[in-house]
């Protein structure tokens, strides 16, 4: 009954402040550059080319030669196989893959569930704690089908869906537009208006347990600090190392 009276007295935002490397993909070193940074999400959008998945901010930019399996998945085998299990020399390292679908999910997710099943102790952290989360975003499944997938694949929910107690279990965190409650540029104070629509959805997740992140954020320091003070727990940015030492 104590430790339940704690946890009720514990601050909603509890998850620690994170960093999710927006698009890392259009950086010069894909992948390299945002887990030299320990960012604690790094993003891949992704078309399903000729039976393999591309990375691509569009279908227009795609390059085939620029598959996930080159510029994720073996790299982050191999530092497993580096590190004897783990992603990085540092025990407390490990980080999420944000794989955002850009085509149909009924036809990319059993390409990515079939890369899990191949690295099970690389991919899944019931396997190996210290494994690497895969989170769908973008063109996610249906949310009633998430408890269809396997307990090693987590999605990213969004604050108008409504889930039961198992689909929950299934959600990694909580994603939404900024712009959907604020025209703010991050100059100056954020409008209170906008700060009060804001600590709702804030809250909303917190009460569901899980953190939250908005993308299409102001992307400077002072938006940043300004978010972090509101209980946005993870910090989306295009700029990883700027974001990385200011908030940490």
């Amino acid at each position: 009954m104590i430790r339940f009276l704690l946890f009720l007295l514990l601050p909603a935002c509890c998850f620690g402040q994170q960093i999710h490397a927006h698009n890392d993909y259009e950086k010069q070193r894909p992948f390299t550059d945002a887990y030299e940074q320990r960012a604690d999400y790094i993003e891949a959008d992704v078309y399903l080319v000729n039976g393999k998945l591309v990375v691509a901010h569009t279908r227009s930019e795609i390059d085939t030669s620029r598959t996930l399996e080159r510029l994720y998945i073996t790299p982050i085998l191999r530092l497993f196989e580096q590190h004897k299990g783990r992603v990085s020399s540092d025990r407390k390292y490990s980080f999420n893959l944000v794989i955002d679908i850009k085509d149909k999910a009924e036809d990319v997710m059993p390409i990515l569930v079939g890369i899990i099943h191949q690295n099970m102790d690389v991919f899944n952290r019931q396997v190996n704690p210290n494994a690497v989360q895969m989170i769908i975003s973008g063109n996610r499944p249906k949310v009633n089908e998430y408890v269809d997938y396997p307990h090693f694949i987590l999605f990213d929910g969004r604050p108008g869906e409504v889930y039961d107690d198992e689909t929950l279990r299934h959600v990694a965190l909580i994603s939404d537009n900024f712009s959907n409650y604020s025209r703010w540029n991050g100059t100056g104070d954020l409008p209170d208006d906008d700060r009060n629509k804001l600590k709702r959805i804030i809250k909303r997740a917190h009460d569901q347990g899980k953190p939250i992140r908005f993308w299409a954020i102001p992307d400077n320091a002072n938006a940043w600090k300004q978010l972090r003070k509101l209980g946005v727990d993870v910090i989306n940015t295009d700029k990883v190392a700027e974001a990385t030492a200011f908030l940490r």
